[in-house]
């Protein structure tokens, strides 16, 4: 079976750049997820900013608390955006040898990006609820992966993969718009890459700026299932009856909803929208960055990995 080395490139470096800025704003993705997971309780909320989180890690002495689960998302981020970025490269390149078409419009781009999110969400689901859970835990009393896995029944592992599936249709906005935006600018500056020849590249400060203008129209459309998401994902604080009465009620979208809506109304489903349109929005334009300016070194990796492999394969079958 033949191996597509340019989706095999595109997904190496989309998963590094990933891995790279997962680990860069761990602390600022910890202090969202906990903010977002908070029910208004008798009218109050325990935290009334983002920052109340930072500063409760801070007066406890557990700042540190605030990269638990840095491994477990780091892993998950490192094989999701393997997953996707090469099921997105393969799914269009195989779109135009079998349509003869020289571009991809935005509705074909729109399903093949929803299709290799889809794969993602799948694959990566136990690793994402694992990851939530262990970041919206107390501080300094998170378990680790295989505890936090196994502390349920199989099925809990998957908590959420519904509206995970869902939001399948925001990195397909965003890769469709950052897309969409790249050719652009590259067919302004008339860069034509030649067969064979490493892929096309803009500059750090283009892909940042492209990265950060998608991810947001992505967020904003999408932002009331991610609150959804983390709800249910999210760790259980208080005591044993209480946790398994409202875990119940968590595990459902429906539940998740009526609780939003009787205890915040219609403005609870954006609350923590700021912190998560500058986390992602970071977190995305970082990869899109890092991916854009590795790609080429990648590109050339990958090949002379492939040469190797082929030389070695002709020496074998010499011997």
């Amino acid at each position: 079976m033949s191996v597509d080395l340019e989706s095999l490139s595109e997904a190496t470096s989309g998963a590094i750049g990933a891995l790279v800025s997962t680990a860069i704003l761990y602390p600022l993705d910890t202090c969202k997820t906990k903010y977002q997971a908070e029910v208004r309780v008798h009218g109050q909320h325990k935290y009334r900013n983002l920052s109340d989180v930072l500063w409760e890690a801070i007066s406890t002495r557990q700042i540190l608390s605030l990269y638990q689960g840095l491994g477990t998302k780091n892993l998950q981020s490192f094989i999701s955006q393997f997953v996707y970025f090469y099921g997105y490269s393969y799914f269009k390149r195989l779109y135009l040898e079998k349509s003869g078409s020289k571009s991809i419009g935005t509705a074909t781009n729109l399903i093949l990006a929803a299709a290799a999110g889809a794969c993602t969400a799948i694959v990566t689901q136990p690793l994402d609820t694992a990851s939530s859970r262990m970041q919206t835990s107390a501080f300094g009393k998170s378990k680790g992966l295989w505890q936090t896995l196994t502390e349920g029944s199989w099925s809990e592992a998957f908590d959420g993969l519904g509206i995970s599936l869902l939001l399948t249709s925001n990195p397909a906005i965003q890769y469709t718009v950052f897309d969409q935006l790249k050719q652009r600018l590259l067919n302004r500056k008339q860069n034509k890459t030649e067969k064979g020849s490493s892929p096309e590249a803009i500059s750090a400060f283009s892909a940042f700026a492209l990265g950060a203008i998608s991810k947001s129209i992505a967020t904003i459309l999408t932002y009331p299932a991610i609150r959804c998401k983390v709800m249910i994902q999210a760790a259980d604080s208080n005591d044993d009856n209480a946790k398994k009465t409202r875990r119940r009620s968590r595990k459902t979208v429906s539940g998740v909803i009526c609780a939003i809506w009787r205890k915040e109304g219609v403005l609870g489903f954006f609350k923590g929208l700021h912190a998560q349109i500058l986390k992602t929005v970071l977190s995305s334009a970082l990869l899109l960055m890092i991916k854009e300016k590795i790609n080429a070194a990648t590109w050339v990796l990958v090949l002379a990995m492939s040469r190797y492999l082929l030389v070695t394969k002709g020496r074998l079958k010499n011997a």
